[in-house]
């Protein structure tokens, strides 16, 4: 029996931060170096036109993004990592999708009722600003999934409701054409870790409070020294399970490193001394990766071939799929 198949989507809309590393990719790029799955990655760039119409940004962000990966180490050989716009067979199994799927199962999604809702709430009409990329994401995301059998989903618990969507738009397939769908499971990452940001809140884009992954030495130091905390003194015991100086740290060091800082912080270290000692605990684990990290952004040719490697390697397992639903839903050929 073949290795199960396991499919993480990376939407292209911002920088990569350090809540990006520690909850997502650091995790998925170990998981892969197990070699215990066959693991798919994918820059979900027809994902991110429905947040941003700033084909710059969204360019940018596909660079960045397929930059960090690299710099990390994702293996290229041993995964399929590739751009979702070079798939071309994703949107054509999406619009084969969305004449499966009910409209009513599009109603219940949750970005769409959240957008409905603020609507509402401002008086506007109810769908004004909503687009139909908006709309109907859990369809193309459902594609996304289903168009390489994934078995197995690692996604956030605000994810959970589209992929029981997938399920939902394999099954209703299934049954009017016959047994043509793997049934995808959402593995849920509990253990994944959350960091706060700048503010205390979750590290998000949308809060604009985030610490980028692979800032510039100096430009990083500042960042951490906008992380906000208390007020007490030097020498005052500080509390770390409070402090998101501390929750960073802890994600960063090794299990004796944590236990030093927490008995200096019920010392009382200061907090200008705890950035610092932040900072260089940081920089020391990503400067290795920064400098391959710049000198893949300046070198687009390795990342196209990279990516292009990758889209072939999707294509290879997408086209029998696709010919397979093509010629269950009648658009076979005549002969």
């Amino acid at each position: 029996m073949g290795k199960q198949r396991v499919l993480t989507g990376i939407t292209t809309t911002g920088t990569p931060h350090l809540g990006n590393y520690v909850g997502a990719i650091q995790p998925a790029i170990a998981e892969s170096q197990r070699g215990e799955y066959d693991a798919f990655f994918f820059l979900a760039d027809y994902h991110a036109l429905i947040k941003s119409h700033d084909p710059a940004m969204v360019h940018q962000s596909s660079r960045e993004i397929a930059a960090t990966w690299l710099a990390l180490g994702l293996d290229t050989n041993a995964t399929t990592f590739y751009r979702q716009s070079d798939v071309p067979e994703i949107t054509e199994l999406s619009w084969i999708l969305t004449c499966v799927c009910a409209k009513g199962l599009m109603n219940r999604s949750h970005a769409y009722k959240a957008a409905v809702q603020e609507n509402e709430q401002k008086g506007e009409d109810p769908d004004f600003g909503v687009t139909m990329g908006l709309f109907s994401y859990p369809v193309l995301m459902a594609a996304d999934i289903l168009l390489f059998n994934a078995s197995k989903v690692p996604v956030g618990r605000d994810q959970i409701q589209h992929l029981e969507m997938a399920r939902d738009m394999a099954q209703r397939f299934n049954h009017l054409y016959g047994e043509t769908f793997v049934l995808p499971e959402a593995v849920v990452g509990e253990d994944a870790a959350v960091l706060s940001g700048l503010d205390g809140r979750k590290m998000s884009k949308s809060y604009g409070n985030t610490i980028p992954l692979f800032l510039p030495e100096k430009k990083l130091q500042k960042h951490i020294n906008k992380i906000k905390t208390n007020l007490l003194e030097p020498g005052e015991p500080k509390d770390p399970e409070s402090s998101t100086v501390f929750e960073i740290w802890q994600a960063f060091a090794t299990a004796e490193q944590t236990a030093d800082m927490r008995k200096k912080f019920a010392e009382g270290i200061a907090w200008g001394q705890a950035k610092k000692d932040l900072f260089e605990l940081i920089n020391a684990h990503v400067a290795p990766a920064r400098e391959r990290y710049d000198a893949l952004l300046l070198d687009g040719a390795t990342l196209e071939s990279e990516l292009q490697k990758g889209a072939e390697k999707a294509r290879i397992q997408a086209a029998p799929m696709l010919a397979k639903v093509r010629k269950a839903v009648g658009l076979a050929a005549f002969s």
